[in-house]
């Protein structure tokens, strides 16, 4: 038993040593072991040139083959009329949440400002969510193809003019308007009209189809996001969290595509998403933060839609939908609506607006436990006023729930080091001969009713719930900006002044001092050097789980003080 504890600690030890050091090599930049070198930035208006009309799929029923899903570079923007070609510009519009840039170019909003969100890496600034500069690429697109697809309507690249209006919501208006109109291409126009409301992230999107061609037409609207490959910028290394697409349909529910297999698809693999529905979205996920096109409104209607993923140019992707408009009849006019989410991952706010869209604040694997947590954390916030003081009673209640679990746990590891004396002297004793000496600590252990695992069982039976709680306080944008107490203005944070990470190490320390001493000197040892490798880590994370994590150890450590003085063995 005791070689196989040992063994298990090494390996624990030498795994976290090389996750270490791998995580320090991707914040300095350098390649990591486990996967390829970062994507380099993609240039400036990298997708205007080449990123292209999207092309759709054919139906598995289709006797012609398949078109690539995906933006496929390379395919020719629709020409626009001969007369009056409007000069493409771009118009900045303001309301109490967002500063948008639309640029005419197809009527693409390609930069979003979120006003009420600072920066992490510059509190002075803003958090800029959609951008087209010489860092960063994300916007999002929209326009029509024909029925087999390919180009002859206006799409996102057609230069569109913008018509006149405010560009300011005004004091007292909810609401403010933005209209793009294209010019006849192949006799039919397309109106873009962004509705821009107060107090909200959704941004409405009217796609307005005015066919003057002379004979009816059932054009296909497409929905697209398009970004480079590089995640936020100021991103820890040492914490993962997901940068990239995802697709939800009720049958294939939430969906999260990596770049990397975006890259697969490209070189022929079969796409590993949902490729059609008659429900769902398409969106784009980062820390904190999403964008997402929900065509339906939320109101649950079906309508049939055909998603694809794609890459558009070097480090560049795309995440989007086809939708059918329905037929337009000659001299008429089409209306189709949808709604651009682009904001914070505020849970409540995103399950409201469309199924299973608060999925995009991912907790992986814990997600039935983290779900109630965060309602928990909530309503503790609403009580406490504080995130802080929030996330400290949070793991108080989560002591008090684990009370016996870990009242059994920390007597076992009590008797442990009560026994140990006898154990260290067996040892030393019959060192020579380790079949008698593991036959001898066995009859002792007997003899005193210990369990050697008794005290890590209750332990791995609550570590679930702990874990759930740290992609809580990890994924929430509540925590962004949210101050506790003097030195701590944000708790997503890192500790300015490490004050956190420093007592977190001492409390580790003095955990290890409370435990049991293992009778092998080297692992002893190790027990002794493992909580300072870890706690490394801590002074890279943010204050809110230093806290979440210092508050445990303070509680375990009082809990596990008070049985040890009750059994007499402190000190041994």
């Amino acid at each position: 038993m005791t070689d196989f504890r040992r063994t298990l600690l090494w390996v624990v030890f030498s795994m976290s040593l090389v996750l270490i050091w791998d995580a320090w090599q991707r914040h300095n930049g350098q390649p990591s072991m486990f996967g390829p070198a970062p994507a380099k930035p993609a240039a400036a208006g990298a997708s205007a040139a080449p990123g292209a009309v999207p092309s759709p799929a054919l139906p598995a029923s289709a006797t012609a083959p398949a078109a690539a899903p995906g933006a496929l570079p390379g395919t020719a923007a629709a020409p626009a009329a001969a007369a009056s070609v409007p000069v493409a510009k771009q118009v900045t519009v303001a309301t109490d949440l967002v500063k948008a840039t639309l640029d005419s170019t197809g009527g693409s909003l390609v930069r979003l400002e979120l006003l009420k969100q600072a920066d992490q890496n510059d509190r002075s600034k803003n958090v800029v969510l959609f951008d087209q500069s010489a860092k960063r690429l994300y916007k999002a697109e929209s326009g029509l193809i024909p029925p087999a697809g390919g180009a002859g309507l206006p799409n996102h690249q057609t230069v569109m003019e913008l018509v006149p209006g405010d560009r300011e919501l005004k004091e007292g208006s909810n609401e403010l308007q933005v209209r793009f109109e294209s010019p006849e291409v192949g006799g039919v126009k397309l109106a873009k009209v962004y509705t821009f409301k107060r107090g909200d992230y959704v941004i409405g999107v009217r796609h307005e189809v005015i066919n003057h061609s002379g004979a009816a037409l059932s054009p296909r609207l497409y929905l697209q996001l398009v970004r480079d490959g590089n995640p936020p910028e100021g991103e820890s290394s040492f914490y993962f969290t997901f940068t990239g697409p995802a697709i939800y349909t009720d049958a294939s529910k939430f969906q999260k595509i990596d770049f990397k297999k975006i890259e697969k698809h490209q070189a022929g693999d079969k796409p590993d998403h949902a490729v059609s529905g008659d429900n769902g979205w398409v969106a784009m996920v980062q820390h904190y933060f999403t964008s997402a096109w929900l065509p339906d409104n939320g109101s649950g209607a079906k309508l049939p839609r055909e998603f694809y993923t794609g890459k558009v140019d070097t480090n560049t992707y795309s995440v989007g939908m086809f939708l059918p408009v329905g037929e337009v009849a000659a001299g008429s006019t089409k209306a189709f609506d949808a709604q651009l989410y682009a904001g914070p991952q505020e849970e409540n706010k995103l399950a409201a607006l469309a199924p299973g869209l608060e999925l995009v604040k991912d907790y992986g694997w814990f997600t039935i436990l983290a779900k109630p947590l965060f309602w928990l954390l909530t309503q503790l916030h609403g009580l406490l006023g504080n995130w802080g003081w929030a996330i400290v009673a949070l793991v108080v209640l989560l002591k008090i729930a684990f009370y016996w679990l870990n009242a059994s746990a920390y007597r076992s590891m009590a008797k442990m080091k009560a026994i140990n004396p006898k154990v260290m002297e067996l040892r030393e004793r019959l060192k020579d001969k380790p079949q008698q000496m593991q036959q001898e600590m066995m009859r002792i252990y007997r003899e005193e009713k210990v369990n050697p695992l008794g005290g890590c069982l209750p332990i791995f039976a609550q570590m679930p719930f702990f874990i759930a709680l740290y992609w809580v306080l990890l994924s929430s944008v509540e925590m962004r900006n949210a101050p506790w107490i003097g030195w701590i203005k944000d708790l997503s944070a890192i500790d300015p002044f490490y004050i956190l990470p420093l007592l977190m190490t001492g409390t580790s320390l003095l955990q290890t001092w409370l435990n049991p001493t293992p009778p092998d000197p080297v692992q002893a040892k190790m027990m002794w050097i493992m909580p300072l490798v870890f706690s490394v880590m801590f002074f890279f994370f943010p204050a809110g789980l230093v806290l979440y994590w210092l508050t445990n150890n303070i509680l375990s450590i009082a809990q596990q003080y008070l049985i040890n003085k009750q059994l007499g063995v402190i000190g041994k």
